[in-house]
C-alpha cells in the first residue's frame, strides 16, 4: 500500500502541528478537578473536566512550587500552560505551570498582584515597621462593634491592665463601604492620639476578609503615625495589612496580648526591682561605712597628735625603766657598802653626792632631747600635708599647706615666703646657740 506512514512519524507530526498553533503555547483552561495524583517524583497528574469532556493534565515538580493550595476532587480550577503531544502514546495533554482556583482563584491572582506591587514599594520593608509602645495609657481598636472578636479585645484589655483606656471605632468590616470605614476608622484614632491601634475583625472567607487586601486600607495602615497591629482572622488567615502594619497578630485576642501589657506582671517586676534596688544600696552604703570607718582609723593612727602620744608615752616607760634600774643600782651599792659605811661614811656620801650630781645631768639631758620637752619649750614640729617632717625650706614652697605641731595642739597654715640661711649665718646660729 502506498502513503503508509509510521505511527512514530504520525505522533511526530500531530506534535510538530501542535507545537506552531499559538493558542496552544500558552491557555488558561477551566473546568473541574478528577483523579488527583501526587506522584512521588513530585509531579500531579489529574484530570480537568466539564459536563461535555476531559483534559489530562500535568504539573511538573519544577512548577509545582507555585501552587498554593493542595488540589482535590471537585475542585473547580482555573489551570495556565501548554497543550502539548506526548509522541509515546499519542495523547495530547495540558502542561499546567500554574494553578488557581476559580472564583476565589481570582481574588487570589489579586491579591498577589497587590502584594508584589506593595511589595516592590517597600511598603512591607522592616525599616518602616514602628516598634510598639511596652507600656501604654489608650488602645484605639478599629472593628465591628458587635461579634466575638471586640468582646475578646475588651475582656483581654481589662484584665490585663484594667487602668488602659480604649477607644472603640465601630467600623464596616466586610460589604461595599467596608474599605471607606475602616480607612475612617485609622484616621479618626490617628487625630485622637491613641498610643496603638489594632485593626481587626474575626474570621471568615477569603471574600468576607477582602476589604483587609483592598490598597486604600493598606495605604492608610502605612501612613498612619500611631503603630498598628493587624489582627485579622484567624492563625491562617493573611491579609494585606498583616504585611503593612507594624505588627501582625495571628487573632484579635492575640493583638490585645501583644498591646496591652500586663499590670499584674509589671507589678510583681516593680516589686522584685525595688527589693533588688534597696538590697544592693544597703551593700553599697554598708560597704562605704566600713571604708569610712578605715580611713578614720588610718587617719588617726596617722596624725601628729597620736604619733606625739606614743612618743611621750614610750619617753615615760623608758624614764621608769631608768629610774628602776638605779634604784637598783643604789640598793645594791648600798648592800656592798653597808659593811664598810662606818668607816668610810663620809667617803661614800661625797661619792653618793657626785654619783647623784652626775644622775641628774644625765637626767636633764635625756629631758632635754624628748620632743615633748622641746614642744613644750616653744619649738614646733613641722609637717606637710602628707604627714612627711620638714626639716630644711628645700622642702617647702610657697603657698604650701604646713602643719605646726604644738605640745598643745596642731595649727594649719600657708607659706607666704621663704628664705635660706647662708653658709655665714648658719655658723653665726650655731655659735649664738
Amino acid at each position: 500500500m502506498k502513503n503508509a506512514y509510521s505511527v512514530g512519524y504520525i505522533n511526530s507530526f500531530i506534535k510538530n502541528m501542535f507545537a506552531q498553533e499559538i493558542i496552544l503555547r500558552s491557555i488558561y483552561v477551566k473546568g473541574e478537578v478528577s483523579n488527583v495524583k501526587y506522584h512521588s517524583s513530585g509531579h500531579i497528574y489529574f484530570t480537568m473536566k466539564d459536563e461535555k469532556a476531559t483534559l489530562s493534565c500535568v504539573m511538573f515538580s519544577s512548577s509545582r512550587k507555585k501552587l498554593m493550595f493542595e488540589m482535590r476532587e471537585g475542585q473547580q480550577i482555573i489551570a495556565g500552560g501548554r497543550i502539548d503531544v506526548y509522541e509515546s502514546t499519542g495523547k495530547y495533554q495540558l502542561y499546567a505551570e500554574e494553578i488557581v482556583l476559580d472564583g476565589e482563584g481570582q481574588l487570589y491572582e489579586r491579591f498577589e498582584q497587590l502584594k508584589k506591587q506593595l511589595s516592590e514599594m517597600g511598603m512591607f520593608d522592616k525599616i518602616y515597621k514602628k516598634d510598639i509602645p511596652q507600656y501604654i495609657r489608650t488602645l484605639g481598636v478599629v472593628t465591628a462593634p458587635t461579634g466575638a472578636a471586640v468582646r475578646d479585645i475588651i475582656n483581654i484589655t481589662k484584665r490585663r491592665n484594667p487602668h488602659v483606656r480604649m477607644i472603640i471605632y465601630p467600623a464596616q468590616v466586610q460589604g461595599e463601604y467596608a474599605v471607606r470605614s475602616i480607612v475612617n476608622g485609622i484616621h479618626a484614632l490617628e487625630d485622637r492620639g491613641v498610643d496603638v491601634m489594632i485593626v481587626g475583625r474575626g474570621g471568615g472567607s477569603i471574600e468576607d476578609l477582602w476589604a483587609f487586601n483592598e490598597e486604600e486600607v493598606a495605604r492608610a495602615i502605612f501612613d498612619c503615625s500611631v503603630p498598628v497591629i493587624s489582627a485579622v482572622g484567624h492563625e491562617t488567615d493573611t491579609t494585606i495589612a498583616d504585611f503593612v502594619a507594624d505588627l501582625r497578630a495571628p487573632t484579635p485576642s492575640a493583638g490585645a496580648e501583644l498591646a496591652v501589657y500586663d499590670y499584674r506582671a509589671f507589678e510583681e517586676k516593680k516589686r522584685v526591682l525595688s527589693h533588688k534596688f534597696k538590697e544592693a544600696l544597703y551593700n553599697v552604703l554598708n560597704n562605704k561605712r566600713n571604708m569610712y570607718e578605715q580611713l578614720k582609723l588610718k587617719l588617726i593612727n596617722q596624725s601628729p597628735d597620736h604619733k606625739l602620744r606614743e612618743q611621750k608615752l614610750m619617753l615615760s616607760s623608758y624614764d621608769d625603766r631608768l629610774k628602776g634600774i638605779i634604784d637598783k643600782k643604789i640598793k645594791e651599792c648600798r648592800m656592798s657598802l653597808k659593811p664598810l659605811l662606818s668607816g668610810l661614811n663620809d667617803n661614800i656620801k661625797e661619792k653618793v653626792t657626785d654619783k647623784r650630781h652626775n644622775l641628774n645631768i644625765r637626767i636633764e639631758r635625756i629631758e632635754a632631747v624628748s620632743p615633748v620637752k622641746r614642744l613644750s619649750s616653744g619649738y614646733v614640729f613641722a609637717q606637710n600635708i602628707n604627714n612627711e617632717p620638714l626639716i630644711s625650706v628645700d622642702r617647702v614652697n610657697v603657698n604650701d599647706e604646713v602643719l605646726l605641731n604644738f605640745a598643745d595642739g596642731i595649727v594649719n597654715t600657708k607659706v607666704l615666703n621663704k628664705r635660706k640661711y647662708s653658709e655665714e649665718e648658719i655658723i653665726k646660729k650655731e655659735v649664738v646657740e
